[in-house]
């Protein structure tokens, strides 16, 4: 999940803009949030309650329109997850790895 999260962070300093304005970047983030998601989903449910700050079932969720409802995806969306969710869901996972 981290590594995911380090893919995405690698092209988010190009700002939004640039995301915006390319397909790549946008389908970069989609995979790697499709990635999250899937991990998020095959994490067992005991990890999952250590910690219980963390939007599992939003990212499952997220996860669930990424890859069956690909026509109805809001780029909005992924970027307002990418820069303001996912720097605080990097630290939250950091600090659950550290505890495993």
């Amino acid at each position: 999940m981290l590594e995911a999260i380090e893919h995405i962070e690698r092209y988010v300093s190009r700002g939004r803009s640039q995301f915006e304005q390319d397909e790549l970047i946008q389908s970069w983030f989609t995979r790697h949030l499709q990635i999250l998601g899937e991990a998020a989903r095959l994490l067992p449910e005991d990890v999952r309650k250590q910690a219980p700050e963390v939007p599992w079932q939003k990212m499952i969720g997220m996860r669930h329109i990424l890859v069956h409802d690909y026509f109805r995806i809001d780029t909005e969306i992924v970027w307002q997850v990418v820069e303001k969710e996912l720097p605080q869901l990097k630290r939250s996972l950091q600090d659950l790895l550290s505890r495993l």
